[in-house]
């Protein structure tokens, strides 16, 4: 038995730019102790890089009308198919390294039910990794050089023990709201949130946006909308790593310190809860003016 499964939805494999970081990522995730690691879907070029890469490879999931994999298919997949006590969803994008693990360990000790999550950083590559010995620490050094920590909007991979997120809605992968509602979903069933950040280098490999229909990026296209219906509505789909109830640091679990970003999020949901009544973006704007008055300003322009 394996500590985690690690579980993903590549895209097809005929640009090379994401045919490389896809092979990076995945070779990455491989390399990593105690893991299995599931690519599903029938994509160009998955099967073969499953088999070059050492990945167990599950064609059939179920896809939307528009022939996007949902998430509860992907999910009911991993579950069935896995015997580890954690499973992992994450963006075949990412390059993992051995302290993420280490947190995955750790985070089991520490908590039954959680979900274990991270800001990323962002990568500019145009090369395959040389994965030598010392990769990670040469890999490490060139992360920090480029000193492109991502804002705490989005989440790229979710770690949670198998009896968690047994009812995922058929949500869309690649498209907004979904990753927002793990997050929220985790807070209305009281789990622990743990950001994962301080512990652990999570590095995102940059790309465009050309594998999309028409180039346009994942939050524009109609199942973004249909993710938003699924999750029930635009207010459960502002949660962000802002709304962890935890961080691991060296180790421990401590309450995250109060920042302006944070008290701005606790402010946000204490006006919702309260004025429940008003419009969504009405309270959005009392605690986000910055955010208004650049969407003013572009009105104007």
């Amino acid at each position: 038995m394996t500590l985690l499964t690690l579980f993903s939805a590549p895209k097809p494999f005929t640009n090379p730019h994401i045919a490389m970081i896809q092979r990076n990522a995945i070779r990455s995730w491989t390399l990593l102790p105690d893991v299995e690691v599931i690519l599903l879907g029938e994509e160009t070029g998955l099967a073969d890089a499953a088999r070059e890469l050492g990945a167990r490879h599950i064609p059939n999931v179920t896809r939307n009308e528009a022939g996007v994999p949902l998430i509860s298919s992907m999910f009911r997949l991993a579950r069935e198919n896995s015997n580890s006590e954690l499973l992992c969803i994450v963006n075949a994008d990412m390059i993992l390294m051995s302290d993420f693990v280490e947190a995955a360990r750790r985070s089991r000790m520490l908590r039954d039910k959680f979900v274990l999550l991270s800001q990323r950083w962002d990568y500019d590559i145009t090369s395959p990794l040389d994965f030598a010995e010392g990769w990670e620490s040469r890999l490490r050094e060139s992360v920090r050089k480029q000193n492109q920590l991502h804002r705490p909007a989005g989440s790229d991979f979710f770690l949670f023990p198998k009896s968690c997120y047994q009812d995922v809605p058929n949500f869309s992968i690649g498209r907004a709201g979904w990753d927002n509602w793990m997050i929220c979903k985790a807070r209305a069933e009281k789990w622990a949130v743990i950001d994962c950040t301080p512990s652990v280098m999570i590095a995102h490999q940059n790309h465009d946006y050309s594998h999309l229909p028409e180039g346009k990026p994942h939050y524009a296209h109609p199942e973004t909308n249909e993710n938003i219906r699924l999750a029930g509505g635009q207010a459960n789909v502002r949660y962000t790593i802002l709304d962890s109830t935890h961080q691991l640091v060296d180790g421990k679990l401590s309450r995250p310190k109060m920042t302006s970003l944070r008290f701005n999020r606790k402010l946000e949901l204490f006006l919702r809860a309260i004025f429940f009544f008003l419009p969504e973006n009405m309270i959005e704007n009392i605690v986000r003016p910055k955010r208004w008055q650049k969407r003013i300003n572009k009105l104007f322009k």
